[in-house]
Parts: C-alpha cells; sequence; structure tokens
C-alpha cells in the first residue's frame, strides 16, 4: 500500500471509529508505523515521530475546542510536516544551476522540467549539455531544449568537459544557465573529479543531486556523499507519482540536512514542483488542496478561453470544460488528488478517452438549463431518456456521468457555502500554518 493510501486508511479508521480514547489513539499510531516502515522512511525517524504525537495527544492538556479525534488529525498532520522538511521557495534571479545525480534518477529530463519552471515564471533559460559519458545524453537535452523553447548548448562527442564549457558559457545570455553533467551507475572518484571540473567552470549559485524516489532512505547516503564532495544546496526528488518510498526518500534528505527544492510527479515538463511540505502532507492525508486546484483550473482556463462564470459554479458544462482542458495538464488522478480524493474508484480516476467523448455527446445534447441544473435530470421524468437517445447512449451512462458530477459538484459548491466545515478546518490546522482565509477567498466564500 502506497504511502498516502495507507495514511488514509489508518486516518478513516481512527475518525470512522464510535469512540476515540488512549486505547484508539495507540491502535492509530501502530497503524502509522507499520505504514510509514514498509514506505521506507527511517524507523529511528518513524518511532521519534509516533512519540511527539502520542505525547502531544495523550500526555498534554487537550487543545481548546478540539476533540481528541481532531487533536490526532492536527498533530499527525504537523508531525508529518516537520518530518518531511520546509517549504521551498524558487529565487526569481539569474543563476547558473548544475544538476548532478546517478544514472536512472531522471537528471537530463529534470533539465528540461527546470527550464520549463522559470521560462513560466517569466525568465528565460539555456541547457547546456556537460555529459561527456552517456551517448544519447547529448541527443536528449537538445531535443528537450527545442521542447521547451530552450536555446541548448554542447558539442556533439566532445569528451573534454572543460572545452565545451569554456566555449559555450560565455556565448549564453540567458537569465537561468542550467547544466547537465555526467552520471555513473554508482558514486566514485572519476565522477567527484569530474564534477568538481565543472564545478570550477561554471562556478553555479546552486549545485542540485537528482534523485530517483525509489531509493528511499538510502537517499540520505547519496546526498550525503554528493554533499561532502561538491557542496550541494539541494535536492530534487523525481518519479514521486509512481514509488511507495517516496517518504522515504523526502524524510531521509531532511533527515540530513539537504533540503528538497523540487519533486517530480510525472513525465511531462510541467510535472515539476516546487517543494511544500504543507501541501504534499495534506494530499496525502486527503486534505483539499483547493488553492492548487483553483490555481490549475484558472491556467487551463486561459488556454480554452473558458467564461469567468464557469469558475464561479461548477455545472455540467463548466465541468466538461474544466475536465476537457485539465487532461492536457496531467493525469485526472492528479485533479481528483486536489479536491481530496485520491481515493476514488479506480475506474473514475482512470477515466479513459471513449468515456470522455461520450460525456461530450451527452452534455451536448442537454438543454443549456439542463447544463446550469443538472438536477432537474433527476427530478423531471424523461429527461435522462430524452438527453440518452440524443447522444446515442444507455440512460445508465447519463446516470453515471450525473453521479459523478455531483460528488464532485457537492465537494467544491458545498465548501464555499459551509462557513461551520471552514471553522471546523481552521481550528484543526490553522496553528499549523494553513492560509484559511486565502483558501476561502479563492473559493469565493463570503
Amino acid at each position: 500500500m502506497d504511502l498516502g493510501k495507507g495514511l488514509r486508511t489508518a486516518m478513516a479508521k481512527l475518525t470512522g471509529a464510535k469512540l476515540v480514547d488512549e486505547a484508539a489513539v495507540k491502535e492509530f499510531l501502530r497503524d502509522v508505523q507499520r505504514v510509514l516502515i514498509a514506505n521506507d522512511v527511517p524507523v529511528k525517524l518513524v518511532f521519534e515521530l509516533s512519540k511527539r504525537i502520542e505525547k502531544s495527544v495523550l500526555g498534554e492538556e487537550q487543545a481548546k475546542g478540539l476533540s481528541l479525534r481532531e487533536q490526532v488529525v492536527r498533530s499527525i498532520y504537523d508531525e508529518l510536516v516537520a518530518l518531511l522538511g520546509e517549504k521551498y521557495e524558487p529565487d526569481l534571479k539569474p543563476r547558473r544551476i548544475l544538476l548532478l545525480g546517478l544514472y536512472g534518477s531522471g537528471k537530463t529530463t529534470t533539465c528540461g522540467k527546470l527550464a520549463q519552471f522559470y521560462k513560466k515564471r517569466g525568465l528565460s533559460a539555456a541547457l547546456v549539455c556537460a555529459d561527456t559519458d552517456r551517448p544519447a545524453a547529448y541527443q536528449q537535452l537538445q531535443q528537450l531544449g527545442a521542447k521547451c523553447g530552450a536555446p541548448f548548448h554542447g558539442i556533439e562527442n566532445e569528451k573534454d568537459v572543460k572545452k565545451i564549457l569554456q566555449k559555450h558559457l560565455p556565448l549564453i545570455k540567458e537569465d537561468i544557465i542550467i547544466v547537465d553533467s555526467a552520471g555513473r551507475s554508482g558514486f566514485d572518484e572519476e565522477l567527484v573529479k569530474q564534477l568538481k571540473t565543472i564545478v570550477d567552470e561554471v562556478q553555479p549559485q546552486e549545485k542540485i543531486l537528482v534523485m530517483s524516489a525509489d531509493i528511499g532512505q538510502t537517499a540520505a547516503r547519496q546526498a550525503t556523499e554528493f554533499h561532502q564532495a561538491v557542496g550541494l544546496t539541494g535536492v530534487i526528488i523525481t518519479k514521486l507519482d509512481g514509488s511507495g518510498k517516496g517518504g522515504g526518500a523526502l524524510a531521509a534528505c531532511h533527515a540530513a540536512k539537504v533540503p528538497v527544492l523540487f519533486i517530480g510527479l510525472g513525465e511531462k515538463l510541467e510535472d515539476l514542483q516546487a517543494f511544500d511540505s504543507k501541501k504534499f502532507v495534506g494530499r496525502l492525508l486527503g486534505f483539499p488542496d483547493f488553492e492548487a486546484l483553483m490555481e490549475k483550473i484558472k491556467e487551463v482556463g486561459e488556454q480554452e478561453k473558458l467564461q469567468e462564470t464557469e469558475m464561479d459554479k461548477l455545472t455540467l458544462g463548466a465541468f466538461y470544460s474544466q475536465l476537457k482542458a485539465a487532461r492536457k495538464m496531467g493525469p485526472l488522478s492528479s485533479v481528483f488528488g486536489m479536491m481530496g480524493m485520491q481515493d476514488m474508484p479506480a475506474d473514475m480516476m482512470k477515466t479513459s478517452e471513449d468515456k470522455l467523448k461520450r460525456y461530450e455527446a451527452i452534455i451536448s445534447s442537454m438543454t443549456k438549463y439542463e447544463r446550469d441544473n443538472a438536477e432537474c435530470l433527476r427530478k423531471q421524468k424523461g429527461r435522462i431518456e430524452r438527453v440518452a437517445k440524443g447522444a446515442g447512449v444507455k440512460p445508465e451512462e447519463v446516470r453515471e456521468l450525473l453521479t459523478q458530477f455531483e460528488k464532485m459538484a457537492n465537494l467544491v459548491n458545498g465548501f464555499k457555502k459551509n462557513r461551520g466545515l471552514r471553522k471546523k478546518l481552521e481550528k484543526m490546522l490553522g496553528k499549523s500554518g494553513m492560509d484559511m482565509n486565502k483558501l476561502q477567498g479563492m473559493m469565493g466564500g463570503g
């Protein structure tokens, strides 16, 4: 079971219990320990975390206005945030960045993602190939540069890395210079020697180690080795979308005092995020990340020229327009995850292109009134059958669409109206630094 699924299952067991007492809390902590250890979080850190939670919940006076159940939820959130480290806020100033890493870490691909990240924030970026060992590195980085619109520099088949850098660095005028270095199957003296040569020539403001999430707590040793060799400014953890050891890698880096700067969550150039432990833990625990959701909707809304009214209320028409646009920027599971719906049924998470086309046909068969007032479809006899006939689908498929839409509409529209829920979340999470006022404003709450 992956880290997020395991933690959410443990929390659901606790929050769903009829009675939450000391015994229930201790059982919850045992469940959390098993989940964290199974996901390669160092055992020492796991037991330290569980002891702090037990002390804060059972050993001290209960927080005013919070039930024991709510106090446990807040405590696990706070402790996981502390376990994984600080939020990283990239400095949007011209700089030279050197990426390091072993084979299979995703280092070269991350060069392209990093260029895309800074370009989206108004800075120009250039890519430099200083990997003279891997035959395909030159072509791969050249293709990534073309894909993200970043000028590429390198000398094909040249083995002298100093010659490459001395020729090309003076030619680069872009704000962000990203240098891709050679990797190895393991850390060795030859790699260290080459990296020191690159550092001397490039004089980078940032030296970032790229590591795959699947190495788990081994990340601490690897980060320490590279840090001792060239002095790291941070790490990037890739493949967090598909590895159960991601939590272990993040925790190990924090324990080794090497900050996590970015995380990779997919294959696309856009799938790189500045690390924010509060958002990351919130997603693991199933808390809706409405701020990220609204940013995503606004971004795709600009691309698809969605009307402002579509941002105000989630109707069937807006639902399809936003879902269709969001698919271009990442898997649907990511969009559902931002809504706190990570554990939706697998068939919903993996909605196929054919099914979305049928949804489009169904919505197109509706009148404007029906698209704006979805509840009338169930209330007024004959509407579902008429829509199904017009779309060439079965009535059951119309009802399936309505069911999925209603779940999301209830969550989004309900949160805006539910002052009580917002206050409860503020009680539970306010002391953890989550800005509920900002969240409320983005959701259009009063």
